[in-house]
């Protein structure tokens, strides 16, 4: 027991600091070494090890990831992105036309992907147009990842959510959906407010055609089993298995290098997700996780309000990934398992919006926007922060 929670302790600091001090260690290189350290300490045997590792998980976001990599790599997401945007004629209605491509996208292609598409055409259009790209480059963040609450395949946590409850893709839908669609809205009447001197300014916006490099029969056959896949999802078959079908499916081509497929594919994040599966197996073997249970359970977890807002801090003290595989061994005790699992959905992911290490998806956007554009932690802090409360408390009552 002594062994398990000093490497359980030891890996999600390193993954609340982002690496380990003095070392070239990153949150990934955490959970692996965590994860051998389970093995070497005889916490777990090898065999323990690799039946920890959740398989349908795995393939799940290893199928969307090549889903999502042939969208791309065909131009689909940065044609459509340019067409809407484009078609904007007002800085309010480019904002909300920002908001709902960011979000509408997120739900169903993962919200990291929209991020790396948009960040650079919003920004190359905005300051074309002279005008403050601050809140544009928020609403890319803030809307991809409340976007991306509305269904399992939206992010890395609701894959797991998904996949650990066994709700149904379209329950699971039902249920976040309308908490995302809430969410978008109040996404666009806060930045519309708190910048409200670049929104005030009512001349019309007229932007140039710009030219868009698309390989149109990758992308129809990608958006037909994008379609297809996204049809079955809802029809209730195993998720795992349509995934990770289509995406071999769609590695069949005479016209795209599959390295170039493989590139696109985020192999850290899987090694992070085996990692850490292995470490919470190896705290699950202890009486850790009913002795947490037992003093959990006097602050009112069962109370949705209270399991969103411990949801919320660990989420930003560990990251959401991390932070749900700690509620893993606990939610299955509470009175209402499957509530729970969709608050914890809901919570996690909104808790993203509260500050700039929330979420890859802010990150990306920062970083992919520094050269010409610098978002301190505090101006995306003063957004994110009435964002993510209120956007939680609706999550809450609408749940």
């Amino acid at each position: 027991m002594l062994a398990a929670a000093c490497i359980f302790v030891g890996t999600y600091l390193v993954l609340a600091l982002g690496r380990l001090p003095g070392f070239r260690v990153d949150r990934t290189g955490a959970a692996i070494i965590g994860a051998s350290l389970m093995i070497a300490f005889s916490v777990l045997t090898l065999d323990e090890a690799y039946a920890s590792i959740d398989h349908n998980t795995i393939l799940l976001l290893f199928g969307m990831m090549i889903v999502v990599a042939n969208l791309r790599l065909s131009g689909f997401f940065a044609v459509v992105s340019k067409w809407v945007v484009e078609h904007a004629h007002h800085p309010l209605t480019l904002l909300a036309a920002i908001v709902l491509v960011s979000g509408v996208f997120s739900a169903f292609f993962v919200n990291d992907t929209m991020c790396l598409v948009l960040t650079p055409l919003v920004l190359e259009i905005v300051l074309a147009l002279e005008r403050n790209p601050v809140p544009y480059l928020l609403a890319v963040a803030m809307a991809s990842n409340i976007g991306s609450v509305a269904t399992i395949t939206g992010n890395p946590q609701n894959m797991m959510i998904g996949i650990f409850s066994g709700i149904p893709y379209r329950h699971f839908a039902a249920k976040l959906a309308p908490v995302g669609a809430a969410g978008l809205v109040l996404t666009f009447a806060i930045l519309a407010i708190i910048y409200r001197k670049e929104f005030r300014k009512s001349e019309a916006v007229k932007l140039e055609c710009r030219r868009i490099r698309a390989n149109k029969v990758l992308m129809w056959k990608s958006l037909a089993a994008s379609g297809l896949m996204i049809v079955f999802f809802f029809i209730g078959w195993p998720i795992a298995k349509v995934a990770v079908v289509t995406g071999a499916l769609l590695l069949i081509s005479r016209r795209v290098k599959p390295e170039k497929v493989y590139h696109e594919i985020d192999f850290s994040l899987l090694a992070l997700f085996i990692g850490l599966f292995i470490v919470i197996a190896g705290i699950e073997k202890t009486a850790l996780p009913s002795h947490a249970l037992a003093i959990v359970s006097g602050y009112g977890l069962d109370r949705p309000a209270v399991l969103s807002a411990v949801a919320a801090v660990l989420s930003n003290v560990a990251s959401n990934v991390p932070a749900v595989l700690i509620f893993k061994p606990l939610v299955p005790h509470l009175a209402d398992p499957r509530s729970a699992w969709l608050i914890l959905a809901m919570s996690s992911t909104l808790a993203g919006n509260l500050t700039v290490l929330g979420s890859v998806a802010n990150l990306i956007v920062i970083q992919k926007a520094k050269r010409q554009v610098a978002i301190s932690f505090w101006e995306y802090f003063r957004v994110g922060l009435p964002l993510t409360l209120v956007t939680i408390a609706v999550g809450v009552l609408l749940l």
